[in-house]
């Protein structure tokens, strides 16, 4: 059965034709979902009864459940975990700023990139989500909130470009004037730096905002924290990101993970100043969250700051991240595998 949710208008438009309706109702339908955020065929009260009953016969609207909801005392930060259709567990994480409501949302249900930072891949990857699902995280949130979001970040568990074809879809629904019109400037797209992805990212040409979770500017030394270095050099990311400032004109980011005595010394920074050179970008200066499966911990206050000295020093733009909802385990992962791990004790 198809979900409803996760088709595109002309995917939709065929499905009705088959089942014998005229062509516009699949744009009733479409504007339902996205725009009106309707997650039960019944309440799709334009559609004829009959019709209705045939649909239900042939698809489905895709729905999650709230299985927690952590709201911090420090901020407004608010994390959900959602729990899909077959069980699984998902993150996400809306955050107020002043430029309006941001949310980060998960592209799959655990990562298979190895970080040996991120709590999001210690249980490996489970299963890319669907447009769809990747819908309902914005969906879910601004109903529960009865408040509107205006900035997607796919920054949340999971590598947005290893569930490209997924997330493709996803931008070009969210960003449709059909349905919430989230302009593709308020979107960003993080990845760890998966190369091929990148250039056809950029070949659509959609000003989508691309952050590159760089941590390392030596190659042999990111190998040693991600994996993905191993095929993918320092190097290649770097021009990489020229060709997508290129073709998009958006400046890229930076995101960097400060670890006490492992990349925060004076060569990091002035190395990392070097690569950053020549065009558009801005470094994101990020503490590093602690982990229980990883044993070191975040450099000091001091430390971050003269990184930043350098690396301003040098032209390069940058800010040190904010630490939101640091009250309510809001680095991505974290939420999830204590949830899973209470849930499996329980099951016992």
């Amino acid at each position: 059965m198809e979900d409803l949710k996760s088709l595109d208008l002309n995917e939709l438009t065929s499905l009705v034709t088959e089942l014998g309706e005229k062509r516009y109702r699949a744009k009733q339908i479409y504007r339902s979902l996205h725009k009106n955020m309707v997650d039960s065929i019944d309440d799709l009260k334009n559609l004829p009864k009959a019709f209705r009953e045939r649909l239900k016969s042939n698809a489905y609207i895709s729905r999650f459940k709230i299985a927690s909801k952590l709201e911090s005392k420090i901020d407004d930060t608010k994390k959900y975990l959602f729990e899909l259709e077959d069980g699984h567990i998902i993150e996400t994480v809306f955050m107020k700023y002043k430029h309006g409501n941001t949310v980060c949302i998960s592209t799959q249900v655990g990562c298979k990139m190895g970080c040996s930072f991120c709590a999001s891949t210690k249980r490996g990857l489970v299963r890319n989500l669907t447009a769809g699902e990747l819908l309902n995280q914005i969906y879910c949130i601004q109903k529960d909130l009865n408040e509107r979001i205006s900035n997607i970040v796919l920054m949340g568990s999971g590598e947005p470009l290893d569930n490209y074809d997924n997330v493709k879809k996803f931008l070009e629904i969210i960003n449709d004037e059909e349905g919430q019109n989230i302009s593709y400037r308020h979107i960003t797209l993080s990845t760890c730096g998966l190369i091929e992805e990148i250039y056809e990212l950029a070949d659509l040409g959609k000003p989508i905002n691309l952050a590159i979770s760089l941590h390392n500017p030596f190659n042999i030394e990111r190998k040693k924290i991600m994996p993905t270095a191993n095929k993918y050099s320092v190097k290649s990311i770097i021009e990489a990101c020229h060709y997508y400032a290129k073709k998009t004109g958006r400046r890229i980011s930076f995101e960097y993970t400060l670890i006490s005595g492992e990349n925060d010394s004076k060569k990091h920074a002035e190395e990392l100043a070097r690569i950053s050179s020549g065009f558009n970008c801005h470094v994101n200066l990020i503490p590093l969250n602690t982990v229980k499966e990883y044993d070191k911990v975040k450099s000091n206050l001091r430390a971050i700051k003269e990184f930043k000295r350098i690396l301003d020093s040098r032209g390069i733009n940058s800010t040190i991240r904010r630490e939101l909802g640091s009250d309510i385990n809001a680095a991505c992962g974290q939420l999830r595998i204590d949830f899973m791990s209470e849930r499996e004790k329980l099951a016992r």
